[in-house]
């Protein structure tokens, strides 16, 4: 029995690991980037009522806190208790910031009390994205707003190290339920009764990758995804003295394509 609290506790602490490493990433140009396209988008009024569902280290509660002011009420939605701590350490002064550690198919919220609902990199790993989308639509109001970022993964990573090897250490990455779910979401929110759908891409060609750059935080996931999945060390090593040759020699990128979908509720 001791043996299985500590596997636990180890997995857990490799979790969290990857969960701050995570928000690290969210701190970076990207991460700006796509809060103030998802903020764009929502348009937020005074006073209104925003769920974020994959709400992770609270970086977009913060934001949307502010625009909402203090008679509005933002709630961050997330089922790891790390990140909703977090979260809460960074929101701790703002009282219009609302936390709930839950699946995001069955949240606790009476239903259309909500003038928007915003998601981002969540849906593409959710098994069931049409229940999700359905509990969005049941909380939200009419003509209320849905905004979501996720990422096109078939062409998401990095270029440069031997096409073999960097195969290997890309598909030690892939573990999303829907990794192009942009192509489906608009059909699924058409058949949800969803108006007024729209597309816009929001694109990052990067090529270099400093100690700070989102490139640089998905080069240490990369890797500790291949540790979990049993690429070998040499392997690793290789990729990594590959990635760094090609950014000295100028042959490295990193693309991330990303796709914000946007509808209202009828």
């Amino acid at each position: 029995m001791n043996n299985v609290i500590k596997l636990e506790s180890v997995e857990m602490e490799f979790k969290d690991s990857i969960a701050i490493i995570q928000q690290q990433a969210t701190q970076t140009n990207v991460g700006v980037l796509r809060r103030q396209a998802i903020l764009s988008e929502l348009n937020l009024k005074k006073s209104q009522t925003v769920i974020d569902i994959g709400c992770g280290g609270g970086h977009l509660l913060k934001e949307i806190s502010l625009a909402i002011g203090e008679k509005g009420k933002v709630i961050g939605i997330d089922g790891s208790e790390f990140q909703i701590n977090s979260a809460k350490e960074l929101c701790a002064n703002l009282s219009n910031v609302h936390l709930v550690c839950c699946n995001a198919n069955n949240i606790k919220i009476e239903k259309q009390t909500c003038d928007a609902v915003t998601s981002t990199q969540t849906l593409e790993y959710i098994e069931n994205v049409d229940d999700v989308l359905r509990e969005a639509k049941r909380l939200q109001k009419p003509n209320s707003k849905f905004v979501n970022i996720s990422t096109l993964w078939d062409f998401f990573g990095f270029h440069g190290p031997d096409p073999e090897i960097n195969k290997v250490m890309h598909d030690a990455m892939k573990g999303q339920k829907h990794p192009m779910l942009p192509i489906q979401l608009s059909g699924k929110l058409k058949k949800l009764g969803y108006k007024n759908i729209k597309t816009q891409e929001i694109n990052f060609f990067i090529r270099n990758k400093n100690d700070n750059s989102f490139p640089k935080f998905h080069e240490i996931l990369m890797i500790n995804a291949a540790r979990s999945k049993g690429v070998s060390e040499e392997i690793i090593s290789k990729w990594q003295n590959q990635l760094n040759k090609a950014e000295k020699e100028g042959d490295f990128a990193f693309t991330a394509y990303s796709i914000l979908t946007s509808a209202y509720k009828n």
